[in-house]
């Protein structure tokens, strides 16, 4: 049985965080700041799905375990708009598809996701999280021109899993935000993905008929002295989403650090790719992480090989062998 530093079995950390006072618990900045200062690193711990059933009873959704079983994902992906953008009709999960990811430390829960929210919804999406203790640590956009106009939201808190779960789940309620359903039979992608894949140097997957890249980041990223697991949604994504005949459109973002932002931004012009928005996702991590996203639509092998270089600008995992 796995022990946190105080010598309390795991699987008591739980329960135990369901006795912090309620006004406590909902603000991730008072309870962060009652922690004792600690040299060494807080790392997340291994996990199983009955651990995350505390949230999923709160919100009615059901995610995932990353591969380490360190992060749970649960997908919110707005399924019920139509959005548009440069005349291409945008599937959820090509470039629509919020998520909620939670981490379980010895003394606490951390919750980071991304809403999907239309421009009608915003305010009423802040108020809710605000209400709650859920911290916004970026409000932008993923896509050039589009209708209905959209915005994304970045939320950050940690404490009592039910809380942050409650939190979460008001702002949802103001939301469309449709429940997942059951997974529809394996879609196939109309691109010759070895191409691609060959171009990119990687391996992708296919993720409902979209083919997906997620590269993280080399090096170790740190809130305070948390270590936050790539799986968190710090990482490179790449999604081309087919259009016919080879064609597809992509987006998505990198994840840089100051001394990069320059040099993916001129690879990706030079490959004729259009940026988007160069913003920051959280606000104290290190090292300091800023995420561009792009758009450009043409031949699948051809932006692949346009996406390479700034690939190749960031200090990404490398490809395995």
């Amino acid at each position: 049985m796995r022990l946190t530093r105080e010598g309390m079995p795991r699987r008591a950390v739980l329960p135990l965080m369901a006795a912090v006072p309620a006004s406590l618990a909902a603000s991730g900045t008072a309870l962060a700041s009652s922690r004792s200062p600690r040299r060494d690193l807080c790392e997340p711990m291994s996990t199983t799905d009955a651990d995350w059933q505390p949230v999923v009873d709160v919100l009615g959704r059901k995610g995932t375990l990353s591969p380490d079983r360190t992060v749970y994902r649960i997908p919110l992906p707005r399924n019920d708009l139509t959005v548009t953008s440069h005349g291409v009709v945008i599937k959820a999960g090509f470039a629509l598809g919020g998520y909620a990811t939670w981490a379980m430390y010895e003394d606490m829960v951390l919750l980071m996701g991304d809403l999907v929210v239309t421009e009608p919804e915003l305010q009423a999406v802040t108020d809710a999280l605000q209400a709650h203790g859920v911290a916004q640590t970026a409000v932008h956009k993923h896509l050039l021109e589009h209708s209905p106009n959209l915005w994304w939201t970045h939320i950050h808190a940690m404490g009592d899993p039910r809380a942050l779960a409650r939190g979460l789940k008001a702002a949802l309620d103001v939301t469309g935000t449709p429940p997942l359903g059951p997974p529809g039979p394996p879609r196939p992608i109309d691109l010759d993905t070895e191409s691609i894949d060959s171009a990119l140097g990687r391996k992708g997957t296919n993720d409902g008929g979209i083919y997906k890249f997620g590269i993280g980041r080399a090096e170790t990223i740190v809130e305070d002295d948390y270590h936050l697991p790539v799986a968190l949604g710090l990482s490179t994504a790449l999604n081309f989403q087919p259009l016919g005949e080879g064609r597809a459109a992509i987006n998505g973002d990198f994840v840089m650090v100051r001394k990069e932002i320059q040099h993916v931004i001129q690879a990706l012009r030079a490959g004729g790719i259009s940026i988007i928005e160069l913003h920051n996702h959280g606000l104290g991590e290190r090292p300091r992480l800023f995420y561009m996203h792009f758009w450009a639509v043409g031949d699948g092998v051809t932006l692949a090989h346009a996406l390479r270089p700034a690939v190749d600008a960031c200090n990404l995992v490398p490809p395995a062998r």
